[in-house]
């Protein structure tokens, strides 16, 4: 978290974060502490999260009225002269849901986005090694994708990370065995949070991991 995001966090009156129902929320979690004692606290509950198949439209259709609802909630308050802070896990403009809100808010309302550290970021640091050299090529891939599609961008990269992973190990384990890449590759699970944990992906097997693991395989490429 940078100077300004702690400093906004810790002097804001409402705060508003994404969670699953009946969780606490991993963004909720990591700020622990930090809050105001009389902090309104504005839970985002996901309707869905892995109940529905990401290409059902029913999964698009719940989260966009999810989405619509909660900007809803936030836009009365902005213009009703209350300054909110959304938490964020990771960068803001990085594959997160805080994305789907700013499409909807900002025409509408002041709306001001604080940069930070990416997950993957956390991830490669975890391992210990550089993750690009050189003139080495980065590709970032979901393991949402085909397996075929995957397997075809990592054999052409030389630097990878591979995120939303969760269920899907199996699937990317496989794309980057038949990628000639599985041997370098490290799981990363729950980077930069208390339980982080960090081994090659080699022997992890094909289990299902947390939803925040990433796939991380180093470059190799041009040094001094």
């Amino acid at each position: 978290m940078s100077v300004r995001a702690d400093r906004l966090l810790r002097s804001a009156t409402h705060v508003a974060y994404f969670r699953k129902a009946g969780r606490r929320g991993r963004a909720r979690t990591c700020v622990e502490g930090m809050l105001r004692p009389d902090a309104v606290e504005i839970p985002m509950e996901y309707p869905v999260t892995t109940e529905i198949p990401l290409d059902d439209p029913a999964y698009a259709a719940c989260l966009s009225e999810f989405y619509a609802d909660v900007a809803g909630r936030l836009r009365e308050l902005a213009q009703g002269g209350t300054e909110v802070v959304v938490l964020c896990e990771g960068d803001p403009f990085f594959y997160g849901s805080f994305m789907h809100l700013y499409t909807r808010l900002k025409d509408d309302v002041p709306v001001r986005v604080v940069p930070a550290i990416t997950g993957m970021s956390a991830a490669w640091t975890a391992t210990g090694l550089p993750v690009t050299w050189g003139d080495d090529v980065l590709t970032v891939l979901m393991g949402t994708l085909p397996e075929a599609e995957l397997t075809r961008r990592m054999a052409g990269s030389d630097a990878i990370v591979v995120m939303k992973i969760g269920r899907l190990l199996p699937k990317v384990r496989a794309a980057l065995d038949a990628a000639g890449r599985l041997d370098t590759a490290w799981l990363v699970e729950c980077a930069s949070m208390a339980e982080e944990r960090v081994i090659p992906l080699a022997e992890a097997g094909d289990r299902t991991v947390p939803y925040f693991s990433i796939v991380i395989v180093h470059g190799q490429g041009r040094r001094p």
